[in-house]
């Protein structure tokens, strides 16, 4: 299902109706029955929907409308895919190399060097060249 979602970080009941293209009686009653399903409320008790509520709605809808499952049978699906998802990340998780330790900078004499400008210049285009090995690390 293919469906635009706006680039907005919450979304009203009404606006989500109208992208899904279903009633907002429809969407109240799968929010009582997929209990993973919470949009945030406002201190008035208006529904607001992020954008991950968005793509889980249009995956009940695509399950439900498209597919011909039953609520429970949604259900089931949707669980399934969570646990596919987490497992995922595990593996990911995993097989992602460890950070390499971070070369360490010898203040002590860093501040026995620093005779005159052009020691400064040299000590902090050491230290530039040790943060960009360190930025290189960390993004991996």
């Amino acid at each position: 299902m293919d469906v635009a979602i706006p680039e907005k970080q919450y979304f009203k009941i009404g606006e989500v109706s109208e992208i899904l293209d279903v009633e907002p009686y429809v969407l109240r009653y799968w929010e009582s029955e997929f209990k993973i399903l919470k949009p945030t409320r406002t201190r008035a008790r208006q529904r607001l929907y992020h954008k991950r509520d968005l793509e889980l709605l249009m995956e009940i809808k695509h399950l439900l409308y498209d597919e011909k499952f039953t609520i429970a049978g949604a259900k089931k699906r949707l669980q399934e895919m969570r646990k596919q998802i987490s497992a995922e990340k595990k593996a990911r998780k995993v097989n992602k190399p460890r950070p390499q330790a971070a070369p360490e900078i010898n203040l002590t004499r860093l501040n026995e060097d620093a005779g005159g400008d052009q020691d400064y210049k040299e000590i902090l285009l050491e230290i530039k060249k040790e943060l960009r090995e360190l930025r290189s690390i960390l993004e991996g």
